[in-house]
């Protein structure tokens, strides 16, 4: 089908390769279909009130790909299903989908891509069942969509993280200290499991395996009998102790993601401290996670999707999400993207590579 006029907004958390997915898309619609690009800005916000837009020319994509963030500007609040809004400390929630349906459709657009994660391809998903033209392109720092073997925004967060580790095992070494890294991934393993096995961290905890604090003090005592006198913990921020709960940082009601995990680290360091295990410290990555370029792997994933996603929509294959399945780019249908988030498998290869060569889990 021709392609005339082409929408594209990013929602949910920031990350690094959205600007490269933009000049992505919007070179390839330009270049091979001629079209014209719409930017909708603060994701599906932008389609509530009056239609926020801005026109995407080659020109002003120029110089996007190494540059993080999204010039679009991004939201999570602003699912017009479920619209949030807060007065006088209470949350009212009001349907506007019929709104933005309508300016939509006054938008005239062929296709609407929405780049995001779970949360904001669901959003989609609702759309395309009212009508809409929609392709996702998925997104996210937690690798946490179960219809792509990764997201993009991932590796780049991953190298982050390896970076900071391989800072803290120095520090660590000078003063025969426990140093915690806490992670971001909310209730995937993905992050603290990948760049702690990148970064060589001794102890590993995600959401997937419960751990006891007693079965990490065994280890770190283990380490200081062989003359190790500093150990490294990488921890994501929804890990939770054997018949615990995950920490929780902050509720937010109005918010699509109301509970935000956070925390784990400082406590993890003090119940480590009432054991002889030495000075126990936590570093909490936090949003630098998402910040900055990214990689060149993840800049070389967004202009694949961006440009699969183009001739995805040329070939009318709308209600559907571009996905990245054994190196191969496929388009999935949104309902099977979403249906289920994407866990570390505690008996797969990831975690049996890291057992194999020394990490504990502290479940032993």
């Amino acid at each position: 089908m021709p392609l005339r006029r082409v929408g594209i907004l990013t929602g949910g958390g920031d990350c690094a390769g959205l600007n490269a997915v933009l000049r992505a898309v919007t070179r390839c619609a330009i270049s091979r279909y001629g079209a014209t690009v719409l930017g909708v800005a603060d994701g599906f916000e932008g389609l509530l009130d009056e239609p926020r837009t801005v026109s995407l020319t080659s020109a002003m994509v120029k110089g996007l790909l190494a540059r993080g963030g999204t010039i679009l500007g991004s939201s999570n609040k602003g699912d017009p299903f479920a619209y949030k809004t807060v007065e006088n400390g209470r949350v009212t929630t009001a349907d506007r989908s019929d709104e933005a349906l309508a300016n939509l459709r006054d938008l005239e657009l062929d296709v609407l891509f929405v780049v995001g994660g779970d949360g904001t391809n669901a959003v989609g998903n609702k759309f395309f069942l009212r009508g809409a033209p929609i392709i996702g392109i998925p997104k996210t720092i937690d690798n946490d969509l179960g219809a792509t073997d990764i997201t993009f925004g991932f590796d780049s967060a991953v190298n982050i993280v390896v970076e900071a580790i391989d800072r803290l095992q120095t520090t660590a070494q000078s003063h025969h200290r426990v140093m915690i890294v806490e992670t971001m991934g909310r209730n995937a393993g993905w992050i603290a499991l990948q760049a702690g096995l990148a970064g060589g961290a001794d102890v590993i905890l995600i959401p997937e395996i419960p751990w006891r604090v007693e079965t990490i003090v065994r280890a770190i005592q283990a380490r200081k009998k062989l003359g190790r006198n500093f150990t490294i913990v990488c921890v994501a921020e929804g890990a939770k102790p054997d018949g615990g709960e995950a920490c929780v940082r902050e509720l937010v009601p109005d918010s699509a993601e109301p509970v935000r995990l956070g925390g784990i680290g400082d406590r993890l360091a003090g119940w480590l401290e009432r054991y002889d295990v030495g000075e126990c410290r936590a570093t909490v990555l936090g949003h630098v996670q998402r910040g900055g370029a990214p990689t060149a792997f993840d800049r070389n994933l967004c202009t694949r999707l961006g440009a699969f996603a183009v001739h995805t929509a040329a070939r009318g294959e709308f209600g559907t999400m571009v996905a990245l399945q054994n190196n191969r780019l496929i388009a999935t249908p949104l309902a099977e993207a979403i249906k289920q988030i994407r866990l570390v498998d505690p008996a797969g290869e990831w975690v049996r590579a890291a057992r194999d060569t020394g990490v504990c889990f502290g479940d032993g």
